[in-house]
């Protein structure tokens, strides 16, 4: 399964009123796409409900969440708006960026030195020192924790909740995940929003493929890249995340990673 990132309302996302950036390629260049759920059943074969029952099923949760967190003596949190419009951000970094980013948010956490390259298709979660923070107690980051929901929120905070699918997630809030990416960055690369915005753009996964001046492909033109940089992977990925919450913050909708 891949990973893609999306940012906009649940109504969108359980309407299927979006798109990833693979099927939005695939429609553009006559390609067809079918997305597959990780039972292997093609995703069109899901119950629908329209989109007016979707938006009162996830106002209902959204409702039910927030009044679950909101600490006693306190004001409310104020619902962010639900609809079938409002715009969406949507990238894919897949999984062996993801655990990049983690990985250089790890080693340099600690003051080690980062390793030059990860492996294709690398279990980042079984690496000891991204299992050493996300066990420190001290440091505590919703990234590490298994955060996969971030709802649009400015207190910095995670807790285990059901989704509107009954599917038990941690689940994080915006201003939690705008103070870890700066930390990342204060502590990796200390870069501006310029150079990481162009990030998703410069940096990221080699092309597998090399076609030939003489325009004939053969075998052993075709190099398949087993190891990948890892800078440049968590900086693509880096890019994305922070894409999102910008977007997210802006338009007032959650961010959730989707595979």
């Amino acid at each position: 399964m891949g990973l893609d990132i999306y940012a906009g309302t649940l109504t969108r996302y359980y309407s299927h009123n979006w798109k990833t950036v693979v099927q939005q390629w695939a429609e553009q260049n006559g390609y067809t796409f079918n997305r597959i759920t990780p039972n292997g059943e093609p995703a069109d074969n899901e119950e629908e409900m329209s989109p007016a029952e979707v938006q009162a099923a996830v106002e209902n949760w959204r409702d039910q969440i927030l009044s679950a967190i909101s600490q006693p003596g306190q004001p409310p949190y104020t619902p962010w708006p639900e609809d079938n419009e409002k715009p969406y951000y949507t990238d894919k970094p897949d999984w062996d960026a993801f655990g990049a980013m983690l990985l250089v948010a790890a080693y340099r956490t600690y003051d080690e030195p980062v390793p030059p390259t990860v492996e294709k298709d690398w279990n980042f979660g079984e690496h000891p020192l991204i299992a050493r923070l996300g066990a420190d107690k001290e440091r505590v980051w919703s990234l590490f924790y298994g955060a996969t929901w971030w709802l649009p929120l400015e207190d910095a905070f995670f807790f285990q909740a059901p989704l509107p699918t009954d599917d038990q997630a941690i689940i994080a809030t915006l201003g939690g995940l705008r103070k870890e990416l700066e930390k990342l960055n204060q502590l990796a690369w200390q870069a501006d929003e310029e150079t990481i915005l162009s990030w998703s753009e410069t940096e990221g996964y080699p092309t597998d493929g090399i076609i030939p001046a003489h325009g004939k492909i053969s075998r052993a033109d075709i190099q398949e890249h087993t190891q990948f940089d890892t800078q440049s992977l968590a900086k693509f990925a880096f890019s994305m995340f922070w894409q999102a919450m910008r977007f997210a913050e802006e338009q007032q909708v959650p961010i959730l990673l989707d595979y």
